[in-house]
Protein backbone atom coordinates (compact mmCIF):
# COMPACT_ATOMS: atom_id res chain seq x y z
CA UNK A 1 0.00 0.00 0.00
CA UNK A 2 1.33 3.27 -1.00
CA UNK A 3 2.33 5.09 2.49
CA UNK A 4 4.79 7.87 0.77
CA UNK A 5 3.14 10.74 2.63
CA UNK A 6 3.41 9.21 5.69
CA UNK A 7 7.32 8.97 5.28
CA UNK A 8 7.82 12.70 3.01
CA UNK A 9 5.63 13.96 6.88
CA UNK A 10 8.35 12.27 8.84
CA UNK A 11 11.71 12.37 6.85
CA UNK A 12 11.45 14.97 4.04
CA UNK A 13 14.71 15.44 3.24
CA UNK A 14 15.60 11.80 3.57
CA UNK A 15 16.51 10.34 -0.82
CA UNK A 16 13.98 8.54 -1.57
CA UNK A 17 14.94 7.52 -4.72
CA UNK A 18 18.79 7.70 -6.36
CA UNK A 19 19.31 7.40 -10.17
CA UNK A 20 23.19 6.66 -10.59
CA UNK A 21 24.10 7.26 -13.49
CA UNK A 22 22.27 10.49 -14.48
CA UNK A 23 22.82 11.83 -10.56
CA UNK A 24 18.83 12.25 -10.08
CA UNK A 25 17.42 11.71 -6.45
CA UNK A 26 14.31 12.54 -5.15
CA UNK A 27 13.62 13.52 -1.90
CA UNK A 28 10.37 12.02 -0.08
CA UNK A 29 9.20 15.12 0.13
CA UNK A 30 9.70 15.97 -3.74
CA UNK A 31 8.81 12.64 -4.85
CA UNK A 32 5.73 13.37 -2.77
CA UNK A 33 4.92 16.74 -3.87
CA UNK A 34 5.73 15.69 -7.61
CA UNK A 35 3.25 12.69 -7.57
CA UNK A 36 0.56 15.19 -6.27
CA UNK A 37 0.89 17.53 -9.15
CA UNK A 38 0.98 14.68 -11.59
CA UNK A 39 -2.53 13.07 -9.89
CA UNK A 40 -4.34 16.65 -10.21
CA UNK A 41 -2.91 16.75 -13.91
CA UNK A 42 -5.04 13.39 -14.50
CA UNK A 43 -7.75 14.17 -12.70
CA UNK A 44 -8.17 17.60 -14.83
CA UNK A 45 -8.03 15.19 -18.29
CA UNK A 46 -11.24 13.59 -16.57
CA UNK A 47 -9.66 10.40 -15.57
CA UNK A 48 -11.88 8.92 -13.40
CA UNK A 49 -11.32 6.21 -10.74
CA UNK A 50 -10.75 2.55 -12.48
CA UNK A 51 -9.19 4.18 -15.50
CA UNK A 52 -5.39 3.56 -17.08
CA UNK A 53 -2.07 4.64 -17.83
CA UNK A 54 0.57 3.38 -19.56
CA UNK A 55 4.30 3.98 -19.24
CA UNK A 56 6.81 3.37 -21.97
CA UNK A 57 9.38 4.48 -19.89
CA UNK A 58 12.89 3.94 -18.73
CA UNK A 59 14.22 3.60 -15.36
CA UNK A 60 13.88 7.28 -14.25
CA UNK A 61 12.45 9.45 -11.96
CA UNK A 62 9.81 10.53 -14.32
CA UNK A 63 8.62 6.08 -14.22
CA UNK A 64 7.71 7.08 -9.90
CA UNK A 65 6.26 10.43 -10.28
CA UNK A 66 3.57 9.16 -12.40
CA UNK A 67 3.49 6.08 -10.95
CA UNK A 68 2.69 7.16 -7.77
CA UNK A 69 0.63 10.08 -8.87
CA UNK A 70 -1.57 7.89 -10.58
CA UNK A 71 -2.72 5.16 -7.82
CA UNK A 72 -3.26 8.59 -5.82
CA UNK A 73 -5.81 9.62 -8.81
CA UNK A 74 -7.14 5.97 -8.17
CA UNK A 75 -5.83 5.45 -11.71
CA UNK A 76 -4.64 1.75 -12.69
CA UNK A 77 -1.03 2.15 -13.89
CA UNK A 78 0.56 -0.19 -16.81
CA UNK A 79 3.84 -0.23 -17.19
CA UNK A 80 4.86 -1.30 -21.04
CA UNK A 81 8.48 -3.35 -21.60
CA UNK A 82 10.78 -1.69 -23.57
CA UNK A 83 11.31 -4.73 -25.30
CA UNK A 84 8.25 -6.10 -26.09
CA UNK A 85 7.52 -6.46 -30.24
CA UNK A 86 5.58 -3.26 -31.52
CA UNK A 87 2.34 -6.39 -32.12
CA UNK A 88 2.39 -7.04 -28.56
CA UNK A 89 2.71 -2.99 -26.95
CA UNK A 90 -0.45 -2.81 -29.50
CA UNK A 91 -2.00 -5.75 -27.60
CA UNK A 92 -1.34 -4.58 -23.98
CA UNK A 93 -2.44 -1.12 -24.49
CA UNK A 94 -5.82 -2.04 -26.62
CA UNK A 95 -6.20 -5.06 -23.91
CA UNK A 96 -5.72 -2.53 -20.93
CA UNK A 97 -8.38 0.19 -22.46
CA UNK A 98 -5.46 2.53 -21.42
CA UNK A 99 -6.82 6.35 -21.71
CA UNK A 100 -3.18 7.83 -21.47
CA UNK A 101 0.43 6.78 -22.22
CA UNK A 102 3.49 8.68 -21.35
CA UNK A 103 6.51 7.63 -23.15
CA UNK A 104 10.28 8.29 -22.90
CA UNK A 105 12.61 10.54 -25.42
CA UNK A 106 14.64 7.73 -25.40
CA UNK A 107 11.95 5.38 -26.65
CA UNK A 108 11.13 7.81 -29.34
CA UNK A 109 11.21 5.29 -32.10
CA UNK A 110 9.01 2.39 -30.52
CA UNK A 111 6.51 5.21 -29.40
CA UNK A 112 5.95 6.56 -32.87
CA UNK A 113 5.56 3.02 -34.27
CA UNK A 114 2.48 2.35 -32.52
CA UNK A 115 -0.46 3.29 -33.80
CA UNK A 116 -2.10 5.19 -30.95
CA UNK A 117 -4.93 6.41 -32.22
CA UNK A 118 -7.41 4.85 -29.51
CA UNK A 119 -5.32 6.36 -26.84
CA UNK A 120 -6.48 10.16 -26.21
CA UNK A 121 -4.03 11.45 -24.03
CA UNK A 122 0.01 11.38 -25.36
CA UNK A 123 2.81 12.28 -23.34
CA UNK A 124 6.68 12.89 -24.05
CA UNK A 125 8.76 12.80 -20.90
CA UNK A 126 12.36 13.33 -21.24
CA UNK A 127 12.29 15.38 -24.88
CA UNK A 128 10.38 16.09 -27.77
CA UNK A 129 8.20 13.48 -29.26
CA UNK A 130 6.24 14.49 -32.31
CA UNK A 131 2.34 13.79 -31.76
CA UNK A 132 3.18 13.75 -28.16
CA UNK A 133 2.52 16.81 -25.45
CA UNK A 134 5.37 17.46 -23.16
CA UNK A 135 4.86 16.20 -19.86
CA UNK A 136 5.55 19.40 -17.98
CA UNK A 137 1.80 20.37 -19.65
CA UNK A 138 0.43 17.44 -17.32
CA UNK A 139 1.97 18.97 -14.41
CA UNK A 140 2.20 22.34 -14.56
CA UNK A 141 0.63 24.96 -12.09
CA UNK A 142 -1.19 21.71 -10.17
CA UNK A 143 -1.21 21.79 -6.09
CA UNK A 144 1.22 20.14 -4.58
CA UNK A 145 -1.18 18.51 -1.73
CA UNK A 146 -3.71 16.06 -3.09
CA UNK A 147 -7.35 15.83 -0.77
CA UNK A 148 -6.97 12.31 0.66
CA UNK A 149 -9.95 10.01 0.46
CA UNK A 150 -11.71 11.83 -2.12
CA UNK A 151 -10.85 8.85 -4.34
CA UNK A 152 -10.06 4.88 -4.26
CA UNK A 153 -5.84 4.00 -4.82
CA UNK A 154 -5.18 2.59 -8.09
CA UNK A 155 -2.88 0.05 -8.77
CA UNK A 156 -0.29 -1.75 -10.75
CA UNK A 157 -2.37 -3.58 -13.75
CA UNK A 158 0.37 -5.56 -14.83
CA UNK A 159 0.95 -7.83 -17.93
CA UNK A 160 2.95 -11.26 -17.86
CA UNK A 161 6.21 -11.46 -19.81
CA UNK A 162 4.93 -13.29 -22.66
CA UNK A 163 7.14 -15.99 -22.79
CA UNK A 164 4.27 -18.44 -24.26
CA UNK A 165 2.41 -15.89 -26.10
CA UNK A 166 0.87 -12.46 -25.82
CA UNK A 167 1.19 -10.99 -22.58
CA UNK A 168 -1.68 -12.17 -20.26
CA UNK A 169 -3.03 -8.97 -18.09
CA UNK A 170 -3.54 -9.26 -14.10
CA UNK A 171 -6.09 -7.15 -12.89
CA UNK A 172 -7.00 -6.26 -9.28
CA UNK A 173 -9.62 -4.13 -7.86
CA UNK A 174 -9.11 -0.46 -7.12
CA UNK A 175 -8.05 0.02 -2.58
CA UNK A 176 -10.46 1.50 -0.88
CA UNK A 177 -9.07 4.94 0.98
CA UNK A 178 -9.97 3.31 4.37
CA UNK A 179 -8.23 0.49 3.68
CA UNK A 180 -4.69 1.92 2.61
CA UNK A 181 -3.38 0.66 5.65
CA UNK A 182 -4.37 -3.09 5.29
CA UNK A 183 -1.55 -5.29 5.12
CA UNK A 184 -1.51 -7.29 1.59
CA UNK A 185 -2.49 -10.92 1.59
CA UNK A 186 0.95 -12.10 2.20
CA UNK A 187 3.42 -10.02 3.96
CA UNK A 188 6.33 -12.83 5.16
CA UNK A 189 8.43 -11.32 2.31
CA UNK A 190 9.22 -8.29 5.12
CA UNK A 191 10.03 -10.36 8.17
CA UNK A 192 12.25 -12.79 5.73
CA UNK A 193 14.19 -10.31 4.03
CA UNK A 194 14.17 -7.78 6.79
CA UNK A 195 12.80 -4.43 4.78
CA UNK A 196 12.51 -1.48 7.19
CA UNK A 197 13.80 2.47 7.07
CA UNK A 198 17.11 1.58 7.26
CA UNK A 199 16.93 -0.27 3.95
CA UNK A 200 19.13 0.66 1.24
CA UNK A 201 17.75 -1.16 -1.54
CA UNK A 202 19.75 -1.80 -5.49
CA UNK A 203 17.68 -2.17 -8.24
CA UNK A 204 19.84 -3.38 -11.41
CA UNK A 205 16.54 -3.83 -13.45
CA UNK A 206 13.85 -2.07 -15.35
CA UNK A 207 10.97 -1.06 -13.01
CA UNK A 208 8.50 -2.19 -15.96
CA UNK A 209 8.70 -5.70 -14.59
CA UNK A 210 6.64 -6.61 -11.66
CA UNK A 211 9.26 -7.69 -9.11
CA UNK A 212 11.98 -4.38 -9.08
CA UNK A 213 8.36 -2.48 -9.44
CA UNK A 214 7.10 -3.72 -6.57
CA UNK A 215 10.32 -4.28 -4.38
CA UNK A 216 11.32 -0.22 -5.48
CA UNK A 217 8.04 1.02 -3.68
CA UNK A 218 8.10 -1.49 -0.80
CA UNK A 219 11.24 0.05 -0.16
CA UNK A 220 10.10 3.92 -0.08
CA UNK A 221 6.70 3.07 0.97
CA UNK A 222 8.63 1.60 4.14
CA UNK A 223 11.33 4.63 4.61
CA UNK A 224 13.77 3.32 2.62
CA UNK A 225 16.12 4.75 0.02
CA UNK A 226 15.87 2.71 -3.47
CA UNK A 227 18.58 3.21 -5.59
CA UNK A 228 17.95 2.25 -8.98
CA UNK A 229 20.15 1.75 -12.14
CA UNK A 230 19.64 2.39 -15.49
CA UNK A 231 20.71 -0.39 -16.85
CA UNK A 232 22.84 -3.61 -15.49
CA UNK A 233 26.62 -3.44 -14.91
CA UNK A 234 27.71 -6.26 -13.02
CA UNK A 235 31.28 -4.16 -12.45
CA UNK A 236 28.94 -0.98 -11.51
CA UNK A 237 26.71 -2.78 -9.34
CA UNK A 238 29.78 -3.82 -6.65
CA UNK A 239 30.98 -0.46 -6.97
CA UNK A 240 27.42 1.12 -6.11
CA UNK A 241 26.89 -1.33 -3.25
CA UNK A 242 30.14 -0.31 -1.91
CA UNK A 243 29.33 3.82 -2.45
CA UNK A 244 25.76 3.41 -1.29
CA UNK A 245 26.53 1.26 1.28
CA UNK A 246 23.65 -1.00 0.14
CA UNK A 247 22.05 -3.78 2.59
CA UNK A 248 19.39 -5.00 0.18
CA UNK A 249 19.50 -5.76 -3.65
CA UNK A 250 17.61 -8.18 -6.06
CA UNK A 251 19.02 -10.32 -9.19
CA UNK A 252 18.07 -12.67 -11.88
CA UNK A 253 20.41 -15.72 -12.59
CA UNK A 254 22.02 -14.22 -15.51
CA UNK A 255 23.16 -11.38 -13.45
CA UNK A 256 24.71 -13.93 -10.95
CA UNK A 257 26.50 -15.45 -13.98
CA UNK A 258 27.82 -12.21 -15.16
CA UNK A 259 28.55 -11.07 -11.72
CA UNK A 260 31.07 -14.33 -11.98
CA UNK A 261 32.64 -13.83 -15.00
CA UNK A 262 34.41 -10.51 -13.91
CA UNK A 263 37.76 -10.91 -12.99
CA UNK A 264 39.26 -11.62 -9.77
CA UNK A 265 40.43 -7.95 -9.11
CA UNK A 266 37.06 -6.26 -9.95
CA UNK A 267 34.97 -8.92 -7.83
CA UNK A 268 37.50 -8.69 -4.95
CA UNK A 269 37.85 -4.55 -5.13
CA UNK A 270 34.88 -3.56 -3.51
CA UNK A 271 33.78 -3.02 0.21
CA UNK A 272 30.32 -5.82 0.13
CA UNK A 273 30.06 -5.66 4.25
CA UNK A 274 26.69 -3.59 4.36
CA UNK A 275 24.99 -6.09 1.98
CA UNK A 276 22.78 -8.24 3.97
CA UNK A 277 20.41 -9.88 1.71
CA UNK A 278 20.19 -10.81 -1.79
CA UNK A 279 16.74 -11.86 -3.64
CA UNK A 280 16.75 -13.76 -6.31
CA UNK A 281 13.97 -15.15 -8.46
CA UNK A 282 12.74 -14.78 -12.19
CA UNK A 283 14.49 -18.25 -13.74
CA UNK A 284 15.44 -21.10 -12.67
CA UNK A 285 19.55 -20.68 -11.26
CA UNK A 286 22.08 -23.35 -12.19
CA UNK A 287 22.83 -24.98 -8.82
CA UNK A 288 27.21 -24.47 -9.84
CA UNK A 289 26.62 -20.56 -10.00
CA UNK A 290 24.54 -19.69 -7.40
CA UNK A 291 26.86 -22.14 -4.72
CA UNK A 292 29.34 -19.87 -6.19
CA UNK A 293 27.80 -16.85 -5.12
CA UNK A 294 26.77 -18.13 -1.65
CA UNK A 295 30.50 -19.03 -1.45
CA UNK A 296 31.50 -15.13 -2.88
CA UNK A 297 28.99 -12.90 -0.84
CA UNK A 298 27.85 -15.52 1.87
CA UNK A 299 24.83 -16.79 3.03
CA UNK A 300 22.90 -13.70 2.24
CA UNK A 301 21.00 -15.26 -0.92
CA UNK A 302 17.31 -15.39 -0.85
CA UNK A 303 15.25 -17.23 -3.38
CA UNK A 304 11.54 -16.90 -3.91
CA UNK A 305 9.55 -18.24 -6.58
CA UNK A 306 6.01 -16.72 -7.63
CA UNK A 307 4.11 -15.44 -10.10
CA UNK A 308 2.44 -12.02 -11.29
CA UNK A 309 -0.73 -13.75 -10.59
CA UNK A 310 0.40 -13.76 -6.82
CA UNK A 311 -1.30 -17.22 -6.06
CA UNK A 312 1.23 -18.50 -4.13
CA UNK A 313 4.77 -18.17 -3.02
CA UNK A 314 8.00 -19.77 -2.08
CA UNK A 315 11.13 -19.05 -0.15
CA UNK A 316 13.91 -20.26 0.72
CA UNK A 317 17.22 -19.19 2.51
CA UNK A 318 21.04 -19.75 1.58
CA UNK A 319 21.48 -22.08 4.71
CA UNK A 320 18.20 -23.94 3.48
CA UNK A 321 19.14 -24.61 -0.43
CA UNK A 322 23.04 -25.69 1.13
CA UNK A 323 21.30 -28.72 2.27
CA UNK A 324 18.49 -28.84 -0.38
CA UNK A 325 20.56 -27.74 -3.65
CA UNK A 326 18.40 -26.45 -6.42
CA UNK A 327 15.02 -26.29 -4.38
CA UNK A 328 12.95 -23.26 -4.61
CA UNK A 329 12.29 -23.71 -1.26
CA UNK A 330 8.32 -23.90 1.21
CA UNK A 331 4.89 -21.77 0.59
CA UNK A 332 5.05 -19.35 2.87
CA UNK A 333 1.17 -19.83 2.93
CA UNK A 334 -1.32 -21.92 2.12
CA UNK A 335 -0.01 -25.23 0.25
CA UNK A 336 1.69 -26.58 -2.83
CA UNK A 337 0.73 -29.84 -4.29
CA UNK A 338 1.60 -31.75 -7.04
CA UNK A 339 -0.98 -33.12 -9.69
CA UNK A 340 -0.22 -35.52 -12.69
CA UNK A 341 -2.97 -34.67 -16.03
CA UNK A 342 -5.77 -36.10 -13.95
CA UNK A 343 -5.73 -34.51 -11.46
CA UNK A 344 -4.49 -37.13 -8.79
CA UNK A 345 -1.81 -36.18 -6.17
CA UNK A 346 1.94 -37.45 -6.47
CA UNK A 347 4.09 -38.70 -4.25
CA UNK A 348 6.74 -37.48 -3.09
CA UNK A 349 9.57 -37.07 -5.57
CA UNK A 350 7.15 -37.31 -9.08
CA UNK A 351 7.32 -34.44 -11.23
CA UNK A 352 4.13 -33.18 -11.98
CA UNK A 353 2.04 -29.96 -12.55
CA UNK A 354 2.62 -27.67 -9.33
CA UNK A 355 -0.99 -26.25 -8.01
CA UNK A 356 -1.41 -23.52 -4.96
CA UNK A 357 -3.48 -24.04 -2.47
CA UNK A 358 -5.03 -20.91 0.16
CA UNK A 359 -3.99 -17.95 -2.03
CA UNK A 360 -6.05 -15.18 -3.23
CA UNK A 361 -8.13 -15.66 -6.17
CA UNK A 362 -7.22 -13.17 -10.07
CA UNK A 363 -8.43 -13.24 -13.05
CA UNK A 364 -6.85 -12.52 -16.63
CA UNK A 365 -8.15 -9.83 -18.45
CA UNK A 366 -10.74 -10.63 -20.71
CA UNK A 367 -9.59 -13.69 -21.01
CA UNK A 368 -12.26 -16.23 -18.87
CA UNK A 369 -10.58 -19.03 -20.62
CA UNK A 370 -7.21 -19.12 -19.67
CA UNK A 371 -8.61 -17.64 -15.90
CA UNK A 372 -10.40 -21.28 -15.97
CA UNK A 373 -7.68 -23.11 -16.88
CA UNK A 374 -5.64 -21.69 -14.04
CA UNK A 375 -8.13 -23.34 -11.78
CA UNK A 376 -9.12 -27.02 -10.45
CA UNK A 377 -12.10 -28.15 -9.15
CA UNK A 378 -10.72 -27.49 -5.80
CA UNK A 379 -10.25 -24.09 -6.09
CA UNK A 380 -6.79 -24.41 -6.47
CA UNK A 381 -4.24 -22.37 -8.70
CA UNK A 382 -1.21 -22.87 -10.94
CA UNK A 383 1.21 -21.10 -13.25
CA UNK A 384 1.10 -24.10 -15.45
CA UNK A 385 4.63 -24.95 -13.70
CA UNK A 386 6.05 -28.81 -13.13
CA UNK A 387 8.26 -29.91 -10.40
CA UNK A 388 8.25 -32.06 -7.55
CA UNK A 389 8.55 -32.03 -3.56
CA UNK A 390 10.90 -33.72 -1.55
CA UNK A 391 10.00 -35.96 1.41
CA UNK A 392 10.24 -32.66 3.45
CA UNK A 393 8.02 -30.62 1.72
CA UNK A 394 10.36 -28.49 -0.28
CA UNK A 395 10.00 -27.79 -4.14
CA UNK A 396 11.77 -28.46 -7.17
CA UNK A 397 10.85 -26.94 -10.32
CA UNK A 398 11.09 -28.78 -13.25
CA UNK A 399 9.93 -26.82 -16.80
CA UNK A 400 6.71 -25.21 -18.07
CA UNK A 401 4.16 -27.75 -19.84
CA UNK A 402 4.43 -25.68 -22.58
CA UNK A 403 8.64 -26.14 -22.77
CA UNK A 404 7.99 -30.29 -22.16
CA UNK A 405 9.48 -32.48 -24.76
CA UNK A 406 8.28 -35.67 -26.11
CA UNK A 407 10.65 -38.28 -27.58
CA UNK A 408 9.31 -41.50 -28.01
CA UNK A 409 6.33 -41.37 -25.07
CA UNK A 410 9.00 -40.15 -22.31
CA UNK A 411 8.54 -36.65 -21.12
CA UNK A 412 12.19 -34.91 -21.02
CA UNK A 413 12.86 -31.60 -19.21
CA UNK A 414 14.35 -29.66 -20.89
CA UNK A 415 15.98 -27.25 -17.47
CA UNK A 416 17.28 -31.25 -16.61
CA UNK A 417 19.45 -30.76 -20.06
CA UNK A 418 20.23 -27.37 -18.99
CA UNK A 419 21.74 -28.17 -15.84
CA UNK A 420 23.78 -31.07 -17.05
CA UNK A 421 25.19 -28.73 -20.19
CA UNK A 422 25.80 -25.86 -17.27
CA UNK A 423 28.05 -28.31 -15.82
CA UNK A 424 30.51 -28.12 -19.21
CA UNK A 425 33.75 -25.64 -18.35
CA UNK A 426 33.29 -24.11 -21.87
CA UNK A 427 29.40 -23.24 -21.30
CA UNK A 428 28.50 -19.84 -20.10
CA UNK A 429 24.16 -20.56 -20.78
CA UNK A 430 22.36 -23.16 -22.32
CA UNK A 431 18.55 -23.91 -23.52
CA UNK A 432 17.47 -26.75 -24.63
CA UNK A 433 14.63 -27.02 -27.00
CA UNK A 434 12.65 -29.74 -28.74
CA UNK A 435 13.33 -30.99 -32.69
CA UNK A 436 10.94 -32.44 -34.41
CA UNK A 437 11.79 -36.21 -34.93
CA UNK A 438 10.11 -38.46 -37.67
CA UNK A 439 10.80 -41.78 -35.46
CA UNK A 440 10.98 -40.02 -31.83
CA UNK A 441 8.18 -37.10 -32.20
CA UNK A 442 10.53 -34.63 -30.43
CA UNK A 443 14.09 -34.93 -29.91
CA UNK A 444 16.55 -32.08 -27.86
CA UNK A 445 18.73 -29.65 -29.58
CA UNK A 446 20.69 -27.46 -27.72
CA UNK A 447 21.46 -23.62 -27.87
CA UNK A 448 24.58 -22.84 -26.02
CA UNK A 449 26.49 -19.45 -25.39
CA UNK A 450 30.15 -20.59 -25.06
CA UNK A 451 32.54 -18.66 -22.31
CA UNK A 452 35.02 -17.99 -25.08
CA UNK A 453 34.89 -17.07 -28.69
CA UNK A 454 34.80 -20.37 -30.58
CA UNK A 455 37.20 -18.16 -33.56
CA UNK A 456 36.88 -20.26 -37.06
CA UNK A 457 35.54 -23.71 -37.87
CA UNK A 458 35.96 -26.66 -37.39
CA UNK A 459 36.69 -25.12 -33.47
CA UNK A 460 32.58 -25.36 -32.76
CA UNK A 461 32.71 -28.87 -34.46
CA UNK A 462 35.00 -30.27 -31.95
CA UNK A 463 33.36 -28.24 -28.60
CA UNK A 464 29.85 -29.62 -29.93
CA UNK A 465 30.94 -33.12 -29.83
CA UNK A 466 32.72 -33.04 -26.48
CA UNK A 467 29.44 -31.19 -24.71
CA UNK A 468 27.53 -34.02 -26.71
CA UNK A 469 30.24 -36.68 -24.75
CA UNK A 470 29.60 -34.48 -21.45
CA UNK A 471 25.92 -34.88 -21.86
CA UNK A 472 26.12 -39.01 -22.68
CA UNK A 473 28.20 -39.29 -19.62
CA UNK A 474 25.14 -37.49 -17.95
CA UNK A 475 22.14 -38.22 -19.05
CA UNK A 476 20.16 -41.20 -20.70
CA UNK A 477 20.40 -41.69 -24.34
CA UNK A 478 17.03 -39.59 -25.17
CA UNK A 479 18.14 -37.07 -23.08
CA UNK A 480 21.26 -36.01 -24.92
CA UNK A 481 20.81 -33.73 -27.25
CA UNK A 482 21.06 -34.81 -31.03
CA UNK A 483 22.84 -31.19 -31.79
CA UNK A 484 24.66 -28.70 -30.71
CA UNK A 485 23.73 -24.61 -31.72
CA UNK A 486 26.21 -21.83 -30.44
CA UNK A 487 24.72 -17.86 -30.17
CA UNK A 488 26.51 -14.94 -28.81
CA UNK A 489 23.50 -14.82 -26.05
CA UNK A 490 20.00 -16.08 -25.25
CA UNK A 491 17.41 -14.34 -26.20
CA UNK A 492 15.48 -13.35 -22.59
CA UNK A 493 13.06 -11.06 -20.96
CA UNK A 494 13.76 -7.95 -18.81
CA UNK A 495 12.94 -10.19 -15.89
CA UNK A 496 15.65 -13.01 -17.06
CA UNK A 497 13.36 -15.50 -17.93
CA UNK A 498 14.65 -17.33 -20.99
CA UNK A 499 12.33 -16.38 -23.94
CA UNK A 500 12.26 -20.30 -25.20
CA UNK A 501 9.56 -19.44 -27.75
CA UNK A 502 12.29 -17.16 -29.97
CA UNK A 503 14.32 -19.81 -30.39
CA UNK A 504 11.50 -21.97 -31.41
CA UNK A 505 11.02 -19.41 -33.77
CA UNK A 506 14.62 -18.87 -34.63
CA UNK A 507 15.81 -23.32 -35.10
CA UNK A 508 12.72 -24.85 -35.51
Amino acid sequence: MPHLAEVARRTPDKPAAIFPETGEALSFRELDAAANRAAHGLAALGLEPGQGIALLLENSPEFLVLTYGAKRAGLMVTPLSIHLRPNEVAHVLRDSGAALVVAGAGLRALAQSLDLAAVPHRFGAGGAIEGFAPLEALMAGQPETWPEGERPIGREFLYSSGTTGLPKGIRRPLIQFADRHKPEFDMSWKGFYGFDDSTVYLSPAPLYHAAPNRYVQRTMDGGGTAVIMRKFDAARCLALIEAHRITHSQWVPTMFARLLALPEAVRHAHDLSSHRCAIHAAAPCPVPVKRAMIEWWGPIIREYYAGSEGIGTCFIASADWLRKPGSVGRPAFGAVHILDDDGRGLPPGATGRIWFEGGPRFAYHNDPEKTAAAYNDRGWATLHDLGWLDEEGFLYLSDRRADLILAGGVNIYPAEIEAVLAGHPAVAEAAVVGQPDAEMGERPRALVVPCAPLGEPPGDAALAAEIIAHCRAHLGSLKVPVAVDFLDELPRSEAGKLLRRVLKERFL
